[in-house]
């Protein structure tokens, strides 16, 4: 089974940076063909894809954090990261990562939480 194990939230001022890491084991990168992506949930909110990235380098952003975040990989360390600068209010979520769409292997993570607070 693969497993998911988010890390690097925390609280943090607005305006503030973090970096979240998702590790990946029981699947390899280099050798598979899918999207990998962030997706965040707020309290009483669904859960929505922030940002993915494709095995071919491809970055797709939403809206709401485009300019702001940055996702990357690194395929020999099987690790997901999601750059977070500028962060605001609004981010303030639960971080996941799993495929996009979601579900199609990994199972969901306990997630990491991302406080943004004056």
């Amino acid at each position: 089974q693969v497993h998911v194990v988010e890390s690097g939230g925390g609280l943090v001022q607005p305006g503030g940076s973090l970096r979240l890491s998702c590790a990946v084991s029981g699947m390899s990168f280099s050798s598979s063909l899918f999207v990998m992506g962030w997706y965040r949930q707020a309290p009483g909110k669904q859960r929505e894809l922030v940002a993915s990235i494709g095995s071919d380098g491809v970055v797709r952003y939403d809206g709401s954090v485009q300019g702001r975040f940055t996702v990357y990989k690194d395929d020999a360390e099987n690790t997901l990261f999601l750059q977070m600068d500028n962060l605001q209010l609004e981010d303030t979520a639960v971080y996941y990562c799993n495929t996009d769409p979601a579900s199609k292997f990994i199972r969901w993570g306990q997630g990491t939480q991302v406080t943004v607070s004056s």
